[in-house]
């Protein structure tokens, strides 16, 4: 990635922003369709609501199967999630005839740790690679390994929750640090009159990660482009990586029971 340009090219030749999506129409496919024979519906049934012919992403949500249903997150009469056994390797085989049918232009996966990458990736008669992997990363989770990793197999790694989160969820644990609170990060923007939010997604630019910075704040999102106007210097970027504390705002093992979900390890 070429931190001043805005794309990074994948590795089926398509493009992603580096920055959020903007026009870039991504969708993904929910954990309750995690059956192959409910791959393709559920992209089509997205298209037409969307009123799009295709997508440009088409990425696996979690690799946690949720029982099939009318229900989003089915749960059973004590309140704990239902689950569904499926072979992820065939719910990719049906992300690939999407992507051969035309209803997709790239293939991705999200929260999938380096095993489960692993087994898409040695699959046999694998026919396109993920060309991405969107994580919950920020200075605080700098998933550091499973970056080294998705970048020696060609894969993107998308962050989100990048300025960390205090959303009020009951898949967000209210207890962590205010992530933009940190004395370092504030250090470090007062020293490039930035923000603590712009020197966390530059952080991640210069690290050659995607960023979703997702905000329908107008301001917000003209601020957010500010990040190509400066850069960290080494010292900067080495304090930042400093600190990680394998901290996640967004608690998903905690919350469904499921022991790898999303992972069971930092990568």
């Amino acid at each position: 990635m070429d931190p001043k340009s805005q794309r990074v090219k994948l590795n089926d030749g398509h493009f992603i922003p580096v920055l959020g999506f903007g026009t870039y129409a991504p969708e993904e496919l929910w954990c309750t369709f995690l059956r192959p024979e409910l791959v393709q519906p559920a992209l089509e049934k997205s298209l037409k609501n969307l009123q799009l012919d295709y997508v440009d992403l088409y990425i696996i949500h979690s690799p946690v199967s949720l029982k099939p249903g009318n229900r989003f997150v089915p749960k059973d009469e004590s309140g704990k999630l239902i689950f569904d056994s499926v072979d992820l390797c065939h719910t990719w085989e049906a992300l690939e005839k999407c992507k051969d049918a035309g209803l997709t232009k790239s293939i991705g996966v999200s929260n999938f740790n380096h095993k489960q990458l692993e087994k898409i990736l040695n699959k046999p008669g694998l026919k396109y690679k993920p060309v991405c992997n969107q994580v919950e990363c920020h200075p605080y989770l700098n998933q550091s390994k499973l970056l080294e990793f998705c970048k020696s197999h060609d894969i993107v790694l998308v962050a989100y929750a990048a300025l960390g989160s205090q959303l009020s969820s009951e898949w967000v644990n209210q207890n962590h640090p205010v992530l933009l609170e940190d004395p370092v990060l504030c250090a470090i923007a007062k020293k490039h009159k930035q923000t603590p939010a712009l020197v966390a997604l530059r952080y991640q630019v210069q690290r050659g990660v995607v960023v979703l910075a997702k905000s329908f704040n107008k301001k917000r999102i003209k601020e957010n482009m500010q990040v190509f106007d400066f850069e960290l210097t080494p010292e900067d970027m080495k304090a930042i990586d400093g600190l990680n504390r394998n901290i996640r705002y967004y608690d998903f093992q905690q919350s469904t029971g499921h022991p790898e979900y999303p992972f069971s390890e930092e990568y």
